[in-house]
């Protein structure tokens, strides 16, 4: 389905930049919304999730309630519930009992939703964001699609902009020179993983670096590439600079810091505590499945029986401090120069092959440059991001510029959790349509993060007071 024709009165009221998991969700809650006009621009082609790590058997780390819609906007036919009766898939989904569904499903699901939605148009690569005064709009320049395989420029107007461009492979500093065409495939971000797969399968030794969940994920898929008895398939080194290789907290009361009420709490505190807390809390969203770490075990347990030994090394506390490569007698590979963080220590291994699964990082993405001078920066050239995720520009500048997974250093550990993601999408919504289109909560967890408002003694006879027989503290209703 598409529908990309310009608004009768020349102007959208919303234009997303992106269109991943985030701008999608906002795609889809703006689907149907009276009296709003918006449009959400892609560079690829298609929709498409992580495809690097799209493997067999990995799962979603937050429940299918987490989809685009269902958080804010349950009754939503975008939700993933009304895909699998789309797709005939209710009953078997019901029997097989998921909370968590596959990571492939997932993607599938997003695919579904962006290609039926009429505001979504891929292949569409935005290049610049200007503020045009005297529209009192944003110009969005982008490449379309033309005849004869040829690509024109369009620009529309804007009077509020989303930015959901996502985030950027981080590689350790010693690897960075190695990400060449010469090393391909032997020195690579867990981004692409899937696509050498079979080139790692085949290497002598790989080693795999970080601690985070992609990590975890390539670690026992090469696992499993070893035969029965752990002989064939390459060796598999694992390293990490976190202390240990750590389960993400998901407890039920740890999990509330994926809440409005933690957002709001955090927003409070001082610049300086923030950026502490994003590092402490790397648990929170850089820990490992309990179930992956598992399956990891068992897999070193099985190549134990008979007096084995796993073909594989677990460090964690450990931190690259240089690569350099080697082609000798032994072939062509990789010499790490590590150092345990704790002990002090310095060592060196020899590894085939090296996967950086270090995670992702945001990004300021090249077509905001004509904004530059225009955006309010933090001393480290980070947005100052509102409650309502809406980015502190001059003043001159009377339009909106809103982001999406940008803003961890604002609102928390929550940015770049699905979780939130449904809700985030209903507060930009509100703001951008000036009025309440979708309610969202003012109470979403029983943890009371900051210190307790101080209690008031209602007026005799006033508003509050207490009703005969009512519990101490309990308003009259």
């Amino acid at each position: 389905m598409t529908d990309h024709s310009t608004p009768p009165h020349g102007v959208y009221d919303l234009v997303g930049v992106g269109i991943g998991p985030f701008n999608l969700s906002l795609a889809a809650l703006c689907d149907g919304v009276p009296g709003l006009d918006a449009l959400f621009l892609d560079r690829r082609p298609a929709f498409s999730w992580h495809p690097g790590l799209l493997l067999e058997g990995t799962v979603l780390q937050v429940p299918f309630m987490a989809d685009l819609v269902t958080m804010a906007d349950p009754t939503s036919r975008w939700s993933y519930l009304n895909y699998l009766r789309e797709h005939g898939r209710l009953f078997p989904f019901f029997f097989s009992e998921r909370f968590h569904i596959p990571r492939r499903e997932y993607d599938h699901y997003c695919r579904w939703v962006a290609e039926r939605l009429p505001s979504c148009r891929f292949g569409s690569e935005v290049t610049a964001v200007e503020w045009d005064a005297s529209a009192e709009a944003f110009a969005v320049v982008h490449r379309a699609p033309g005849g004869s395989g040829g690509d024109r420029e369009e620009r529309v107007l804007a009077r509020r902009v989303v930015l959901g461009v996502g985030t950027t492979p981080v590689v350790p500093e010693p690897l960075r020179p190695l990400l060449t065409p010469a090393h391909a495939g032997r020195v690579l971000h867990s981004a692409d993983y899937r696509t050498h797969r079979a080139t790692l399968a085949a290497a002598d030794d790989v080693t795999v670096v970080g601690a985070g969940q992609s990590g975890a994920e390539v670690v026992l898929d090469l696992l499993r590439r070893q035969d029965g008895e752990g002989r064939g398939g390459p060796y598999v080194r694992w390293l990490a600079r976190t202390p240990a290789f750590a389960p993400m907290e998901y407890s039920k009361i740890g999990l509330e810091h994926f809440t409005p009420d933690y957002v709001r709490y955090f927003r409070t505190l001082p610049e300086t505590v923030r950026d502490r807390l994003v590092r402490e809390q790397w648990q929170l969203y850089k820990g490992v499945s309990e179930h992956t770490l598992g399956e990891i075990h068992d897999e070193l347990y099985e190549r134990t029986i008979g007096g084995g030994r796993p073909r594989a090394d677990l460090h964690p506390g450990v931190e690259i401090t240089a690569v350099r490569p080697v082609e000798d007698s032994g072939g062509r590979g990789y010499v790490l120069g590590c150092r345990h963080t704790r002990q002090g220590t310095e060592f060196e291994v020899r590894t085939s092959a090296v996967v950086a699964a270090t995670g992702y990082a945001a990004v300021r993405p090249a077509c905001l440059d004509p904004l530059e001078k225009l955006v309010d920066w933090d001393a480290r050239g980070r947005y100052r991001v509102g409650g309502d995720y809406r980015v502190a520009l001059d003043a001159s500048v009377t339009g909106a510029l809103y982001v999406q997974n940008a803003e961890m250093h604002t609102h928390g550990v929550g940015a770049p959790d699905l979780t939130l993601g449904a809700w985030r999408a209903a507060v930009i919504l509100n703001s951008a349509a000036g009025r309440t289109v979708l309610p969202v909560p003012d109470r979403a967890a029983w943890t009371t993060f900051g210190a307790p408002e101080p209690e008031t003694e209602p007026e005799p006879g006033g508003p509050g007071a207490q009703e005969p027989g009512a519990r101490p503290g309990e308003a009259a209703r």
